[in-house]
């Protein structure tokens, strides 16, 4: 029996003259947040939707089309993808990426073979929820010093940019209603980068060289050559041997996270399994959407993007509008990849001057540390006890301190710091103290929880 306040099912195709609409709503909730992680990273906007869109494609297909989830750029990368590119190269953090994937394709192996117990004895939510926290507040510094720093030094010009930013994404969040309700931060964004303009930090020197190309094109090829352009892509193993990407301090210092993201990515479908009423951690398996998630990542570290993750924004869509289509979903995918081929678009991209971006961030960074402490409130995780007292406390000041261990094997030098390190010894703490039932508190993260039909 269907839901009463359903308008669209999951396998349902959108009438051809909604469809176009729908799918954009889809992509301006995501497009905000994807772009902000190449942003700051230093990659190609461009790339980082093209894998996206691709990656949502593979996510759809891999999940047989019965899960209405569209994957953007992850948040818990951004830290490591700076130190690997700034220590190494964008190609070796491309190949961190690619076995942060194969993480995920191994526990979906395991989790077809053994069920699900076992790895709620390994991450329960007192080891997730404090790693999650160190996400967001290790990147705070990162989001202020975006906001009101120039070179290093105070910018009170930048400071309101970003404050006038962060007050209208704010605004939009609680206030906005429908279509403008589901794009608060592009929203933001927009507003932002309009009083940037007006105040004279934007530079828009790329934006008008491709607009009088588009304008002065004499044919339709040279139009669409104007328009169209193929983005920077990186591709370990082809453009490069595999002595210049192999890095294993990278990969080291990046698959610990795969942790955190698998954690987010299970938090992802116990929500979607509400809002649609569906249990899809047993339909299609948590196995097959964790298999997707890995892909994803895998696909974006072949093209040189951001590794990928389940996105909060879309599933928001998904809530408000009550349709769950995946051919919606795959439509914003599509759409995604064209946008990603035209270069006047990534041109505006790249010039959202950073205090836009830094005030965007000050809400999106601490919205991931609040999730967190949610993912304790959920769970009813007892602080008074001291053994969780120990384990979170210990998690937040090795990763947000940003502690490390550096050693060697073999002439081959490796490197545990901050997050990763955390994740790594929450891991332990949790397996080796007494007392493991109270870290998993009164909830149940495999629980769906889902409608009643």
């Amino acid at each position: 029996m269907k839901r009463l306040d359903m308008v669209m099912d999951v396998e349902d195709v959108p009438k051809k003259s909604k469809w176009l609409m729908l799918s954009l709503q889809h992509l301006f909730a995501m497009f905000g947040a994807t772009v902000l992680v190449p942003f700051l990273t230093g990659l190609s906007p461009s790339v980082a939707l093209i894998s996206s869109g691709t990656g949502t494609l593979a996510y759809l297909l891999i999940t047989k089309g019965k899960i209405p989830a569209y994957l953007g750029s992850s948040f818990a990368f951004i830290t490591p993808l700076i130190t690997a590119i700034n220590d190494a190269s964008v190609p070796a953090a491309m190949v961190g990426s690619f076995m942060s994937g194969l993480v995920y394709g191994v526990l979906a192996l395991l989790i077809a073979a053994f069920g699900l117990d076992w790895l709620m004895n390994i991450l329960p939510p007192i080891v997730v929820g404090p790693v999650i926290i160190v996400i967001g507040l290790g990147l705070a510094p990162t989001a202020i010093d975006m906001a009101m720093n120039v070179d290093g030094a105070y910018s009170g010009k930048h400071f309101s940019v970003a404050m006038l930013t962060l007050l209208v994404t704010i605004i939009g969040s609680l206030f906005f209603k429908g279509f403008f309700g589901l794009i608060p931060i592009l929203i933001g964004i927009i507003v932002g980068y309009i009083y940037a303009l007006i105040v004279g930090i934007v530079d828009t020197t790329a934006i008008s060289e491709s607009w009088n190309q588009i304008i002065s094109a004499n044919s339709v090829g040279e139009f669409f050559g104007a328009v169209f352009v193929l983005p920077e892509f990186v591709i370990p193993f082809v453009h490069y041997s595999p002595f210049e990407v192999i890095n294993w301090s990278v990969v080291a210092v990046m698959v610990p996270i795969a942790l955190v993201t698998i954690n987010e990515h299970i938090g992802d479908q116990m929500v979607l399994s509400k809002v649609v009423g569906r249990n899809f951690i047993k339909e299609p398996g948590l196995h097959r959407s964790l298999l997707g998630d890995g892909v994803a990542t895998i696909i974006a570290s072949c093209l040189g993007g951001p590794p990928n993750t389940t996105y909060g924004e879309n599933i928001g869509v998904l809530a408000i509008t009550r349709i769950f289509s995946v051919f919606v979903i795959a439509g914003a995918a599509v759409l995604a990849i064209i946008f990603g081929f035209i270069g006047i678009i990534a041109d505006v991209i790249m010039s959202i001057p950073s205090p836009v971006m830094g005030g965007v961030s000050i809400l999106l960074f601490g919205i991931i540390a609040s999730s967190g402490l949610r993912m304790l409130v959920d769970n009813q995780i007892d602080l008074g006890n001291n053994r969780n007292l120990i384990i979170a406390s210990t998690i937040l000041v090795i990763g947000i301190g940003g502690a490390l261990i550096r050693f060697s094997i073999f002439g081959l030098n490796f490197e545990f710091a901050g997050m990763a390190l955390a994740a790594i010894i929450g891991v332990i703490l949790n397996l080796a103290l007494p007392g493991k039932e109270s870290g998993y508190g009164n909830g149940n993260m495999f629980e769906s929880n889902q409608t009643q039909e």
